[in-house]
């Protein structure tokens, strides 16, 4: 993904406070899956493999592309340049699939009303993670390895580190598609399916509230008991909703600008789209790995219990009760 002029780039201190902030947001994910057991649920498991890719950009990627900002030049040689091509692609596009499955468990405890037992056991999670790594390793991992070979020659000049594709525009708009346009495509329609399924219970439940007046009072009883186990899981599907559509909003500002502008650079070859933007949408792929931590278990209230817990213990012992749950109230008041 890096460019050949490297004319734009981050400040030294924010690079250095980018990194700080992917590695240190998705370990504190990382060490709480590992610190709270009650985090280990089929659901969480996929946050984790989120975090593990995100940890991995700030740990491996960014600071190999540093030096390479700050010279101009590769200067750690042909076979790392592959490794860290190959590592880079990987990882990104493993959270993208990473979104993609977190989205679509979302959508099938909420439309389908399909409970974690209903949807596998642990096993069956680890399976699924294990795929969105490999699908990630298929989609670039192969043509980063063997284009050269394949083509019969490098167009990579020395001291240079991009892919051998970099302006293959047939390959790109084929990669890009499953990276990134059917993933967001996808996303979308789980976030709307869930919007349209809440819209519709929430009318269902307004009808059934005016018809418990003209029931018994043994009737009336249990209409009303059923209600309030039906109020207490539309509230939670409208939360998990407004977090997908967070999602579906960061996932595209990050990652749209970057993708149409690789699609046209590699139509022409470079010389329509200036570095500047292509440096900036470039960077914004890896800031979506820093903001992550955010988006998705930050905002969860058993994440944040158990980032308390590591932080902060003694509040959490004065405080048992403490209103962890704020990052919604916002979102509360205006829906």
């Amino acid at each position: 993904k890096a460019c050949t002029n490297h004319s734009v780039s981050l400040s030294d201190p924010l690079m250095a406070l980018l990194i700080a902030v992917t590695v240190a947001g998705n370990a504190l994910v990382m060490l709480a899956f590992v610190a709270d057991s009650s985090l280990r649920t089929q659901n969480n498991f996929f946050l984790l493999n989120l975090a593990i890719s995100d940890f991995l950009v700030g740990a491996f990627c960014i600071p190999l592309y540093v030096p390479y900002v700050l010279t101009g030049r590769w200067i750690f040689g042909r076979s790392l340049c592959k490794l860290w091509l190959v590592v880079d692609y990987l990882l990104c596009t493993s959270s993208v699939f990473n979104i993609v499955l977190i989205s679509y468990d979302r959508f099938l405890s909420v439309t389908r009303a399909v409970s974690p037992v209903m949807q596998g056991n642990t096993k069956q999670a680890v399976l699924k993670m294990v795929m969105v790594w490999v699908l990630a390793f298929l989609l670039y991992g192969p043509a980063i390895i063997s284009w050269e070979y394949i083509s019969g020659q490098s167009i990579i000049p020395t001291g240079e580190c991009y892919a051998e594709f970099f302006y293959n525009w047939y390959f790109l708009m084929t990669a890009s598609t499953l990276e990134f346009f059917t993933p967001f495509i996808s996303v979308m329609f789980f976030n709307l399916s869930i919007y349209l399924n809440i819209q519709k219970r929430t009318k269902l439940r307004l009808d059934v509230f005016h018809e418990v007046h003209n029931q018994s009072f043994t009737e009336e009883m249990e209409m009303i008991s059923q209600s309030m186990t039906q109020r207490f899981r539309l509230s939670r599907d409208k939360r998990v909703a407004k977090s997908l559509a967070i999602i579906v909003g960061i996932f595209g500002i990050c990652w749209a600008p970057y993708t149409l502008l690789m699609i046209i650079r590699a139509g022409c070859h470079g010389h329509c789209i200036s570095d500047y933007w292509y440096e900036t949408s470039f960077w914004l792929l890896w800031i979506n790995s820093a903001v992550n931590p955010v988006l998705y278990p930050l905002c969860h209230y058993s994440f944040r219990r158990a980032f308390i817990k590591l932080l902060c213990p003694k509040k959490l012992k004065i405080q048992p009760h403490d209103p962890l749950q704020n990052c919604w109230n916002w979102f509360e008041v205006s829906g």
